[in-house]
This record gives structure tokens, sequence and C-alpha cells, in this order.
């Protein structure tokens, strides 16, 4: 068990400019992606060159921003918005959903395909192993910001946060009203930064350094990260305003999950069936 170090949320001032470590990370994530890109797009057999990688940079960014937030709004905070429109702007303070992210950058790759004369698998399994990074910097940028927080935990794997942090999680997990630090919980955004960043960036890396039939990566991306998240979210506390679905531990996290497992599947076989 540790203590949740108070990590200030703001990474660099300038005058009246903050630069917020949630934002940080997304640029980390934008980064890394498109120089692991590079790398690979260097490969004889890749198909790729380092200018369409740098063309597909862009694409990707503004799917993962306008479908990551928009994509939270819909699906967990769409009373929050009507109250405070101006909050869909202020990316900074979190609230962006992977699937949302996921659907955009979706249409981003489409439209790429479609100006490149390509098939959207094409660029979708070049993309899968890429993405993880951003997965993994974004978990990061949740725990910076205190935020997405597990339920209680026992023995080393719980985290004591200061309640002047986070209020919601103290109240929720039923810490005194004058008590300093919530009672342990499971660090969620870290669990995920490592199975949907680096396990999974190692999957999918690796699988993907040789030659594999169209949709097969894309296919094998869907249903680790739908395992690992629908792993995880039994131990994630839901958002306070959603609460659990059904039976007392099914969130809308697994929901939107599940579609994700079934598609990857669906994309291996046949991936595989074609290939024989």
């Amino acid at each position: 068990m540790f203590t949740y170090p108070a990590i200030d949320p703001v990474a660099l001032s300038l005058g009246p400019i903050k630069i917020h470590w949630y934002g940080l990370m997304y640029l980390v994530g934008f980064v890394g992606g498109w120089w692991l890109g590079r790398v690979r797009a260097r490969r004889p057999d890749s198909g790729w060159t380092v200018e369409q990688v740098d063309d597909l940079l862009f694409y990707v960014a503004l799917g993962v921003i306008l479908g990551g937030r928009l994509g939270y709004i819909l699906f967990y905070d769409l009373g929050g918005i009507i109250d405070d429109p101006v909050r869909l702007l202020r990316i900074w303070e979190g609230g962006m959903s992977f699937h949302g992210g996921l659907i955009g950058v979706l249409v981003a790759m489409a439209l790429f395909a479609r100006r490149h004369g390509q098939g959207f698998f094409w660029i979708a399994d070049f993309v899968a192993p890429l993405v993880t990074v951003g997965l993994f910097a974004g978990r990061i940028g949740n725990f910076i910001n205190a935020e997405l927080w597990g339920g209680p935990a026992g023995g080393s794997l719980g985290v004591r946060v200061p309640c002047h942090l986070a209020p919601d999680l103290c109240a929720r997990v039923g810490t005194a009203a004058d008590g300093l630090y919530s009672v342990p919980v499971h660090a969620t955004q870290l669990y995920e930064a490592g199975l949907e960043g680096i396990v999974l960036f190692a999957i999918l890396w690796t699988y993907s350094a040789r030659p594999r039939p169209p949709m097969a990566v894309s296919g094998l991306f869907l249903l680790c990260y739908g395992l690992f998240r629908f792993g995880v979210e039994f131990v994630r506390m839901p958002d306070a305003h959603i609460g659990y679905l059904a039976f007392d531990w099914f969130t809308m996290g697994q929901l939107l999950t599940l579609p994700m497992i079934l598609f990857g599947l669906i994309l291996l076989a046949m991936a595989y069936s074609r290939k024989t």
C-alpha cells in the first residue's frame, strides 16, 4: 500500500498560459505513435512511406480528440455538458472516452484510406500497434489527474488518496467526513496503463512484425483490448452518475467493450479463413 503523491495537474505555467500534464500525455501518445510508425514504415515490406505516416498523424489526432470528447459526452456525461456547455472545450480537465476516440479514429482512417486509394484494413492493421502508446500515456494522465479510481483494495495493491484531491472518491468508499485520506483503493489507471499500453503493445508489435492476413492485427487489437478493459472494470468504480447497469458489477465500460471482443473474434476468423 502507498499514498498517492499530490501531483500538480499543471506541468508548466507561462504567465496566463497553463500547460497541463493531461494534455502533454496526449502529445506523448501522438509523437510516440508517429515515431514508431516511421520506424515501421522504413521496413522494405511495409508498403508505407514516412511521408504517409506524417500525413496519417493529422487524421488520427483529429479523430482521437473529436471522437474521444464527443464519445465521453454521449456515453457518460450528456447531462453535465447540457448544464455547462463550455466544459466541452476543457479537455485538460479529463473526460475523454476511449470508445468515442476509437470511433473517431475509424472515421479518420476511412477518410485517409479513401484519399490514398487504399483498403481500410491496410490502414487499420498498420495503426493498431501504434495506438497503444496513446492508451498508455492517457492512463498516466488519468493517474496524474487523480481520476478514474477503482474500489476498495486490500494488501499491497491499495492506494490511499488525499481527500482534498478526490472528495467524491472519499465519499463513495466510505471515508469519514473529516478523513485526510481515502480507504485504500485500486489504482485502475495504472492497471490499464500496464495492460492496454505495455502488454498490448508487446503483443501487437511482435505479432505484426511478420506479414499477417488483412484484418488479423486489427482483430487481435480489438479482442485483447476488450478483454483487458472488461477485466479491469471489475475493480474500477463506475461513474457516480451512471453506477452499475446490472448485477451490481456490470458497467458502461463493459457494455461498450463487449462489441469490441465480438468484432475482434469475427475479424480474426475472417482473416484466417481467407488465408486458407
